[in-house]
């Protein structure tokens, strides 16, 4: 089974962890990163860094994109549009400001690609990748094979 295989079954069963910021355990309580930390864990048995205290609007206030450049010292790039499943996604919502969330890429259903994500308000699910999601998509990583 491949790491993109094992991180999509692991992904999915955080399904329905109640939405907690900082949090990032399943069953208990996750974030968007939560969510991807407790895969990296499962997927290889500790974290590569910690990403230490962070507010809900840390990405705006840090300077840089450190989503982004944390992704690239632990996965692959993927080149844009060529995600699939179990593959990393980060989003931002500005065209000029830093990735803010985070999710894997789930198998489509007939309505077409969906995301596994941490939903503030919510819980983890796996919900639609609508057009607006798709356009917001800043860059797309896989899960190294081996670490």
């Amino acid at each position: 089974m491949s790491a993109r295989e094992r991180a999509l079954a692991v992904a999915r069963t955080f399904l329905g962890t109640p939405y907690r910021h900082q949090g990032h355990r399943c069953g208990v309580g996750c974030d968007c990163l939560g969510l991807v930390r407790g895969v990296w864990r499962e997927l290889y048995g500790r974290e590569p860094e910690a990403p230490g205290p962070y507010s809900p609007d840390w990405a705006e206030t840090s300077g840089g994109d450190p989503l982004i450049e944390a992704a690239r010292r632990h996965f692959a790039s993927v080149a844009p549009g060529d995600g699939r499943p179990g593959d990393l996604v980060l989003f931002r919502w500005r065209d000029t400001g830093p990735a803010r969330h985070c999710g894997i890429l789930d198998e489509p259903d007939e309505s077409g690609p969906r995301l596994i994500h941490a939903y503030e308000g919510a819980s983890v699910l796996s919900s639609p990748l609508t057009p607006g999601w798709a356009g917001r998509i800043a860059a797309t990583f896989r899960f190294p094979d081996e670490v």
